[in-house]
């Protein structure tokens, strides 16, 4: 499974016990893409930071590849997609895992990706 950023900022959320219980069962991956997106955000407390550093630290990221960037521009040649969107989706598709996000409406027109949003399991 690729987590999607807002899963990973979802995650770190008190009351999201039940999405954490569920990652705790899970092989799962991150997105160099991710990475930015959560520990860039200016906003980000000193607490949230180690968190999410810690977090990163512990799971694996995959770069942004060749592969990933080809992949990407051939998603954005059929449909308008945020640049980050479509670097996460095709980094879930040359890897051949299932994204996990609570925006499935975002990629739900890719066919070839498996995507799951598990605050709605």
């Amino acid at each position: 499974m690729l987590l999607d950023s807002n899963i990973i900022i979802y995650a770190a959320i008190p009351e999201q016990d039940q999405l954490r219980q569920f990652l705790s069962k899970q092989e799962f991956f991150v997105s160099a893409v991710s990475y930015v997106e959560v520990l860039g955000y200016h906003k980000l407390s000193p607490e949230n930071k180690q968190h999410f550093e810690n977090f990163f630290q512990m799971t694996q990221t995959f770069p942004i590849s060749e592969e990933v960037i080809q992949k990407a521009s051939a998603l954005r040649q059929q449909k308008k997609m945020s640049l980050g969107d479509s670097l996460i989706a095709a980094t879930a598709l040359i890897h051949g895992l299932t994204l996990v996000t609570s925006n499935v409406k975002d990629f739900e027109w890719i066919e070839e990706l498996s995507v799951l949003d598990p605050l709605k399991l």
